[in-house]
């Protein structure tokens, strides 16, 4: 079992990892993110470590409440559903801890 701290580390990494492979496919960016994309990552890294519900934390998506702006929430939305699969090929150990976490 993860402690808090080392949960938010690994809820940030998962998120930041499926933006990535959002924006260089969407966005054609090589290893920099693009302007949107880098606002949307620093949004998801703030909203990670103010989540009060960390320990017992699933997915965002299934959350009673919802901390993202609502542009953010459409954001991120478009992230995971592109990037999501493509995390399974990309980084499958970090796709599978996710899953069991």
């Amino acid at each position: 079992m993860m402690t808090e701290t080392e949960k938010r580390q690994f809820e940030s990494k998962i998120v930041s990892e499926m933006i990535h492979i959002y924006c260089r496919g969407n966005h054609h960016t090589k290893q920099n993110l693009c302007p949107e994309c880098s606002r949307l990552l620093e949004h998801t890294q703030w909203r990670a470590a103010a989540c009060p519900f960390i320990k017992t934390k699933t997915f965002c998506s299934s959350c009673s409440v919802h901390c993202y702006a609502p542009n953010m929430r459409l954001q991120i939305k478009r992230v995971m559903r592109y990037a999501g699969p493509r995390m399974l090929l990309r980084h499958p150990l970090l796709t599978l801890r996710h899953a069991v976490e």
